[in-house]
């Protein structure tokens, strides 16, 4: 298979509404969502009202929206020396720098106003937090400046079962910071596994990742160690009493299999059980909250 070109060819199609979502990154947010959605739930006993189910849900995910929409835009010249992102909307100029911002924009404040009106500030500021963690300080600065960039800018990323627990309680409670926990202890294992499969997409466009600074062994050794660390993470909520025997079976099965896809990893050194590494990851996360949730409801 021939390698990419340094340069893509110019798009003058008009834009349409399907470039617009690609933008949003629908499948990010989406998963985003689902935990949002779980946070909301675990909550409280009861169900949330539709009102905040509904609004909250879409004024998050339009600021988180707004946020990938950033992220195109920063990185629409990097983008054109990966295969997976060569033909995003802004890369081929089928959507302007100019036009992506404004839809930014108008994004980010209706997300705003909805939290704001409908919602509960807290929830409001918190989001529009993550949204300059990951679009401002990760994709401007941590993504080019270290090879821990995903390590550091998980924060960000990890905060949406915290942002729909906020907006259900109006306040920061501890469960709800472990949620935010285990989605940080995710993110490296997630993404590196990933930078592995397309380590040389990543030193073509000078993104210094892991692997492409330190090499595959030691990146695959880290990936073991922050599974294991996710593991022990993952059983905080039974420990504290947030979660019970359901979630406590189901946490384990999901984690031991996880940690034998980074042990082959470490082991084999392999592209294609990286990719299923990083499958089996996304796989893992919405099954781990999906128990968790189960677990909630069954115990009350």
């Amino acid at each position: 298979m021939s390698e990419p070109s340094d340069a893509v060819a110019l798009d003058h199609r008009s834009a349409n509404w399907r470039d617009y979502l690609e933008l949003t990154k629908p499948r990010v947010v989406a998963l985003m969502m689902l935990t949002t959605v779980i946070g909301m739930l675990l909550a409280r006993p009861e169900l949330p009202g539709l009102t905040v189910l509904v609004l909250g849900n879409l004024g998050i995910a339009a600021l988180a929206g707004a946020a990938a929409v950033v992220n195109h835009v920063v990185d629409h010249k990097v983008d054109t020396l990966m295969a997976r992102t060569r033909k995003r909307p802004v890369a081929t100029g089928r959507v302007s720098t100019p036009e992506a911002l404004v839809f930014a924009l108008v994004l980010a404040l209706a997300g705003m106003l909805v939290l704001v009106w409908w919602v509960n500030p807290l929830t409001a500021w918190l989001t529009l937090a993550s949204l300059v963690g990951y679009a401002g300080v990760y994709t401007l600065f941590l993504k080019r400046a270290t090879p821990q960039n995903i390590v550091i800018g998980g924060l960000a990323g990890a905060m949406p079962p915290l942002l729909g627990w906020t907006a259900v309680t109006g306040r920061v409670d501890g469960h709800a910071l472990l949620l935010v926990l285990i989605i940080f202890a995710w993110t490296p294992p997630h993404f590196w596994a990933l930078a592995i499969h397309r380590k040389a997409e990543y030193a073509r466009a000078g993104i210094p990742m892991l692997p492409v600074t330190h090499g595959n062994r030691y990146t695959e050794l880290h990936i073991l160690l922050y599974t294991l660390v996710l593991f022990a993470v993952s059983l905080l909520p039974f420990v504290t009493g947030m979660a019970g025997l359901i979630y406590l079976v189901g946490a384990a099965i999901l984690g031991l299999r996880f940690l034998h896809y980074a042990v082959r990893l470490w082991q084999g050194d392999d592209r294609q059980v990286a990719l299923a590494t990083f499958k089996y990851s996304i796989t893992y996360l919405m099954a781990l909250f999906v128990v968790l949730l189960v677990d909630h409801f069954v115990r009350f």
